[in-house]
């Protein structure tokens, strides 16, 4: 007797089974057939994926939209450093300047951090004028005080 789990060597009067025809994927079963809901979808492991012509890969980054004006950072960097360095607000009003003439002619972002350079460089720096002069009259004041008082004697 032999066990029905092992598998019984061909006959030569057996023909080799004949594959199914040929169905491109996703197509729907022949008429009268059940498609089990369950299996997953027949995929061609070797089918390059489907990209419309002209298509870059998808691979790496890709930029959207036009790119921000590199000037414009600049202005408002170098206007708000001023606060700490003092004189940089005169970069940042020149290259705020430039910034937005570039973005006029080129369509660039960026427009407000121009705007914001340039407001913040004239700002920055009428206050640094304001306070040059204020200093100015103060040591003044502070000289002729001192004069007055006689605590400044020639020898």
């Amino acid at each position: 007797m032999s066990d029905p789990n092992t598998p019984s060597e061909p006959r030569p009067e057996q023909n080799a089974p004949t594959p199914p025809p040929y169905s491109p994927p996703n197509a729907a079963p022949p008429a009268g057939e059940q498609q089990n809901p369950y299996a997953a979808p027949q995929q061609n492991p070797y089918a390059q994926p489907e990209q419309p012509y002209g298509a870059a890969p998808a691979y790496g980054y890709q930029q959207q939209g036009p790119k921000t004006n590199t000037l414009a950072i600049v202005s408002l960097v170098a206007s708000l450093s001023s606060l700490i360095l003092g004189i940089t607000s005169i970069v940042g009003i020149i290259t705020g300047h430039i910034a937005l003439n570039q973005i006029k002619k080129t369509g660039e972002n960026g427009r407000g951090l121009a705007l914001g350079g340039l407001i913040a460089g004239y700002v920055l720096t009428a206050l640094g004028i304001l306070a040059v002069i204020l200093l100015a009259v103060f040591w003044g004041f502070l000289i002729q005080e001192g004069f007055n008082e006689g605590y400044y004697e020639s020898y």
